[in-house]
């Protein structure tokens, strides 16, 4: 296969221009051209308004293979052209050591789905628990928090099917280096359920919370057509440990379910559920993460700031990324930038509040939004019980959401960043219109920052005004508070991704291990391959040792 980079064209082209350009540069009939694969497409943007797209392809030519691809290639030295090799991702051939009972996996966001999907896949007929409901009940039950303020802790924008990236800009670009290719796998399932082929390549991919939905449910029912199960209104309530090594985890505080194997794909925000395992000695530590507000700003102020124009037509919606350090040697930055879309309220604790970014698939909404956040280590953390010092970071978190809940007084408290600057409350909105789901209030948000993050942010709006006109306006709307960019934990695992406590693999984002939709479901794929690897998949002489038969699944 012949890989060719940099290929450019203008903006209203078709896939014909693409043939051509290729046609052009390889020297041969475009009748020749057996296959032509994108495998990559950016905007290029730097000599607006003059805007292209820049393409990665891969194109196999007829009657050409091997050496005389190579021959090719060395003809065109200096074009951009080579010989590339792609494999394609591949799970590991199944282990031989005995499984009694199905692998238990806890939670279905993205790891705990494509976990539960690949052991599915191959014949392990995995549990999943969830302790919120399906998507389509979730859904309705977000919609009635959003309208009333009424908030159901088991199930909300951060537990329920698909995770807290269900009810997000279901942004799929990670900075996670990929020599494996789980990157394009989870990118390959998702089209496989029912996302645009488009993310396959374009370089900032996302879905939208209305198409995530839908493909969170076509995998859970795969699973369940396997021979797994997925049952919903499950909380894991404990872990049963005995000598180092798991036996079984307890559902709802009442029923058991034996295992050796269990994948916690908890989340960032199972903050009960790392109080369990920490009570049960699985090691568990602090780690940094960010917290700051959302902000919103017109979105055609983004799009003329970096398209040159306001109207992208078929670009879509800009996006941005800005980046600051400060004086005091913090880091301020842009985190799940949302075009067109809405600030939502991610609560999942009676009596504390956070919010979150959201758009849906067309991403129509007149604001752009994002999390403007800033650095936290554990030494900004207030000291901790004996004991419970890795939970430090969790009683941060608390303490934010619950000063953010008061101001608000259970609403979303609200400040214009003029007003942020003179610390006083503002008295209403300018040019730039709400776009909220939830209930909001203004009120003064430097009331519950510590002083060091209110002075981080002031400096970075001055400092992303100059990146961005118009970024540092009075008016822009400031909403918080954004605790749960990441995990405020991490649980330790081996180079196998076991616990200490054996039987335990930690996964994805809750343990510390991803930062996003992508990241979260590649690191649930490389936990089913541990898995995988390591033990024998049920046959259909397994179904007296404990293995639900394919009549035994259930889906809540």
């Amino acid at each position: 296969m012949i890989r060719i980079n940099q290929i450019k064209l203008p903006l209203g082209h078709d896939r014909q221009d693409l043939l051509a350009k290729v046609s052009g540069i390889l020297g041969i009939p475009a009748g020749e051209i057996d296959s032509l694969d994108i495998i990559k497409q950016s905007v290029d943007a730097r000599k607006k308004p003059d805007i292209f797209y820049s393409y990665v392809v891969d194109v196999r030519v007829r009657g050409i293979t091997g050496k005389k691809e190579e021959k090719l290639v060395r003809k065109l030295r200096g074009r951009d052209v080579s010989v590339q090799d792609s494999p394609g991702y591949r799970l590991p051939e199944p282990g031989t050591q005995e499984l009694a009972r199905p692998p238990v996996v806890i939670g279905t966001g993205p790891a705990g789905l494509f976990c539960g999907l690949l052991l599915a896949r191959k014949g392990y007929r995995p549990i999943l628990l969830e302790r919120g409901e399906d998507v389509d009940a979730r859904t309705r039950r977000v919609a009635e928090f959003w309208e009333n303020g009424s908030l159901c802790p088991d199930s909300n924008v951060q537990f329920g099917e698909g995770g807290a990236g269900t009810f997000s800009d279901g942004k799929l670009n990670t900075l996670v280096k990929d020599p494996s290719g789980r990157n394009k796998e989870v990118l390959r399932i998702l089209v496989e359920f029912g996302a645009d082929p488009s993310i396959l390549y374009v370089n900032k991919p996302h879905i939208g919370t209305d198409v995530l939905s839908r493909i969170v449910k076509a995998m859970r029912e795969e699973i369940v057509g396997l021979g797994g199960q997925v049952r919903f209104l499950s909380r894991v309530t404990d872990f049963i440990v005995e000598q180092g090594r798991l036996m079984a985890v307890m559902v709802n505080g009442n029923e058991r379910i034996d295992t050796e194997v269990a994948v916690p794909a908890i989340g960032h925000s199972a903050r009960d559920t790392f109080e369990v395992l920490l009570e049960r000695g699985i090691p568990m530590e602090a780690k940094a993460f960010a917290v700051g507000l959302r902000v919103q700003h017109p979105q055609v102020l983004i799009n003329r700031s970096q398209y040159g124009m306001e109207e992208c037509g078929e670009l879509g919606p800009a996006s941005y990324k800005v980046t600051k350090q400060t004086a005091g040697g913090r880091g301020v930055y842009s985190f799940c930038m949302c075009p067109g879309g809405y600030v939502v309220n991610a609560s999942s604790e009676p009596g504390r509040l956070a919010v979150n970014g959201m758009s849906y698939h067309d991403r129509a909404g007149e604001n752009a939004n994002s999390a403007l956040i800033v650095t936290v280590t554990p030494e900004d953390f207030p000291a901790a019980e004996a004991g419970r010092e890795a939970l430090a970071g969790v009683e941060f978190q608390r303490k934010l959401e619950e000063d953010a809940f008061c101001l608000g007084a259970g609403r979303i408290p609200v400040q214009l960043y003029g007003d942020f600057k003179e610390n006083r409350i503002s008295s209403g909105f300018g040019e730039v219109k709400p776009a909220f789901k939830g209930q909001y209030c203004f009120a003064n948000l430097r009331e519950m920052l510590p002083e060091p993050i209110s002075r981080a942010l002031l400096e970075g709006m001055e400092g992303f005004g100059r990146m961005i006109k118009g970024f540092d306006r009075p008016d822009a709307i400031f909403a918080g508070i954004e605790s749960r960019t990441s995990s405020p934990v991490r649980i330790p695992r081996d180079s196998g991704l076991e616990s200490e406590v054996k039987g335990i693999f930690p996964c994805g984002e809750g343990a510390g291990y991803a930062g996003g939709i992508t990241s979260a479901a590649m690191d649930g794929i490389r936990t089913s391959e541990e898995i995988i690897r390591r033990y024998r998949p049920f046959t259909s002489r397994d179904s007296s040792d404990g293995a639900p038969n394919s009549s035994d699944t259930a889906s809540s």
